[in-house]
């Protein structure tokens, strides 16, 4: 249990340096770069949104047809 937790501390902690370092190595000034994530962020967002809607239309089709009383 003990190699578990300090396993994942030592994950945590990576990710955290990387980030700490992604950041001060990247080219553009912080505020662009908040600008450009948020951007991204609500893009993304919105592209789960758009095909979200697209599955509920095609399974409510899809149930409307299975409710729909068959003929033969």
């Amino acid at each position: 249990m003990r190699r578990i937790f300090g396993f994942l501390i030592g994950i945590l902690v990576g990710g955290l340096v990387g980030a700490v370092i992604a950041l001060l190595l990247t080219p553009e000034p912080g505020e662009e770069l908040r600008s450009q994530l948020r951007e991204r962020g609500q893009k993304f967002f919105e592209e789960i949104r758009h095909a979200a809607d697209e599955r509920k239309i095609e399974l409510r089709q899809r149930l409307d047809e299975m409710r729909a009383p068959r003929e033969g």
